[in-house]
């Protein structure tokens, strides 16, 4: 990746205790901010993704706070890389996001702020499924090329607003979203980009990505 916003505010690592163990993230409050948007991370991925960097900078320069952070631990992660299970045991992502947010509500700087989840790729359903577990307090949803077919139980009891960003060439993904936004009883829609793939890496798209995100917080967290 070569697209780089410039910082709005230093981020600093933080590390959250749930369910006993630690997880470290990536906190950035820009000053008068009114919301917050927590990453959930794709397969295999972290809180370092430069497309998930790039797309918190963007949200802090539209007065959003940021918290990228790892749901797994240091050792999960080394496990996940070599058996590929952990990335798909969603209800544990989920539980960590759930936590995760528990904690930024007992935080001075964070605990007024309106929350949403950006969620990519198995982060997606993971994100759902925490949004679904706490309607009154998760406001906003954003999927970037998610799997919300792995949430799909939860689904219609989905409160938060959610948007749904898939690239035209993702064909397989982009129905599974479709069919996914069709179940929930929420403000939903589904923005397609022409062209792009699952990852986002053609000329723009990771910028549209990123406008079409923060459009959306703004709307529902500002």
């Amino acid at each position: 990746m070569t697209i780089k916003v410039a910082p709005v505010v230093e981020d600093k690592v933080v590390q959250l205790t749930v369910d006993s163990v630690t997880l470290e993230g990536n906190l950035g409050v820009p000053p008068q901010a009114e919301g917050i948007v927590l990453f959930a991370h794709g397969s295999g991925s972290s809180r370092h993704s430069p497309r998930n960097q790039f797309v918190a900078r963007f949200l802090q320069e539209q007065g959003l706070a940021t918290l990228l952070l790892d749901l797994l631990t240091a050792d999960e992660e080394l496990f996940d890389w070599q058996t590929r299970e952990l990335r798909f045991d969603i209800e544990l992502l989920a539980e960590r996001l759930g936590g995760a947010t528990n904690w930024v509500l007992k935080q001075p700087e964070t605990k007024n702020l309106k929350i949403g989840y950006f969620g990519a790729s198995t982060g997606a359903a993971a994100a759902l499924i925490a949004a679904a577990n706490r309607p009154k307090v998760v406001r906003a949803v954003v999927s970037r090329g998610g799997r919300p077919d792995l949430a799909k139980e939860v689904l219609p009891r989905v409160k938060a607003s959610t948007l749904f960003i898939v690239g035209g060439d993702d064909r397989q993904v982009m129905r599974l979203n479709v069919k996914a936004a069709s179940k929930l009883d929420s403000e939903k829609k589904v923005e397609v980009f022409a062209g792009a793939g699952h990852l986002f890496e053609e000329t723009g798209a990771l910028e549209k990505v990123a406008q079409l995100a923060g459009d959306w917080f703004q709307k529902h967290l500002a």
